[in-house]
């Protein structure tokens, strides 16, 4: 909207940069005055007891931290498998920045697009408290496999509505093929943005102890944002090397335009269909990954309040071997079920019974 209009001589989609910037600007001064990093909580106390101070570190030794942190992280296989269905699943994300230039060139205003835009954009974020909402639910009664199954669906979902969207839909700017238009968007963003919200955030924070949380955010959008990025470029050699698209005559005629929006639609269904089919089967191998790597999180973070506490002189728990050589064993990846017998046994039988439940359920 703001892209024909000028303010005091600055274009509008200048303003709009300016705008996101100011914003962006602003979130980071409440993120640095009200955000707490565990590996700096704001209260210097531990459990009501004063905590040891932190010792300053050199920019060289604070770098091997990180990377001996990083390794750590990218050796949980359940963070294998996000990263992996994440950079499938994030390459649909990255192609949808021609939706703009598709709906331009169907015919749609400057003004009509910005409001699909809109539109999508409302529609991702009421389904990411949606899916929240909902993988909280199914977390609580299948935890093995709740977020999973909800993640495989919302995947699943954009391959029809892609279709129903970019190939079924009139390609003409009337004002009934608009309210369709706009209809199917709202449905396709409030469907295929739980995976976030319901099971990526979630399982990133059970999968890790506390203190690396931080760390394996960073990671995660590092890979799948350096992959991801390849999208536009894909879509653009499919359009016009593949389904004909060409570019020296855009504006020429209503007609070449179209045919355009067509061969543009074709590669935008090729670039969300087949990587949403890679995503949602790569998510089946979190079945059997994540409660393992669950268990072991809890049982190190575990084991490290505990010597904590010892180092803190607020533990009457005693302090033999058995704890150190059971640290040593989960940090050296023993199988979760040595584990069980030490914490959650039994809880890991019923959440198993949950899922077989569940996944029979599913397969009927």
């Amino acid at each position: 909207m703001l892209a024909q209009t000028t303010f005091l001589g600055i274009a509008g989609w200048c303003i709009a940069f300016h705008l996101v910037a100011i914003v962006s600007v602003i979130v980071g001064l409440l993120v640095w005055l009200f955000a707490v990093d565990p590996h700096f909580p704001g209260n210097n106390t531990y459990g009501g007891s004063p905590a040891a101070p932190m010792s300053k570190k050199s920019a060289l030794e604070e770098a091997r931290e990180l990377i001996i942190e990083a390794k750590s992280i990218i050796q949980i296989p359940t963070f294998q498998v996000f990263v992996a269905q994440g950079v499938s699943g994030s390459f649909p994300w990255s192609a949808l920045s021609f939706m703009s230039m598709w709906l331009e060139l169907i015919g749609f205003s400057h003004e009509d697009t910005a409001i699909f835009t809109t539109i999508f954009a409302v529609a991702t974020s009421i389904g990411g408290l949606l899916g929240g909402k909902m993988g909280d639910f199914l977390a609580q009664r299948y935890p093995n496999a709740g977020r999973i199954i909800l993640s495989q669906i919302s995947a699943g979902s954009a391959i029809p509505l892609a279709a129903v969207l970019l190939l079924g839909l009139p390609d003409d700017p009337s004002r009934s093929s608009g309210v369709a238009h706009g209809l199917v968007l709202f449905i396709m963003g409030l469907i295929i943005s739980w995976n976030g919200a319901a099971t990526n955030c979630p399982i990133f924070a059970e999968i890790v102890p506390e203190k690396q949380r931080t760390s394996i955010y960073a990671l995660d959008r590092t890979f799948e944002s350096i992959l991801a990025s390849f999208a536009p470029p894909v879509v653009g050699l499919l359009s016009q090397h593949l389904y004909g698209f060409k570019p020296d005559d855009k504006g020429s005629s209503p007609e070449q335009d179209r045919e355009n929006a067509a061969s543009l639609a074709k590669a935008l269904y090729t670039a969300i269909s087949i990587p949403m089919v890679i995503c949602s089967s790569i998510y089946t191998f979190m079945y059997r990954t994540y409660p393992r790597d669950r268990e072991r999180a809890r049982m190190q973070s575990m084991i490290q309040t505990e010597l904590d506490q010892i180092e803190l002189g607020g533990s009457h728990l005693g302090c033999g071997d058995d704890r150190f050589e059971l640290f040593d064993s989960v940090n050296a990846g023993e199988k979760t079920d040595q584990l069980d017998g030490s914490y959650g046994a039994e809880e890991s039988a019923e959440a198993d019974a949950g899922t077989e439940k569940l996944l029979g359920n599913h397969e009927l």
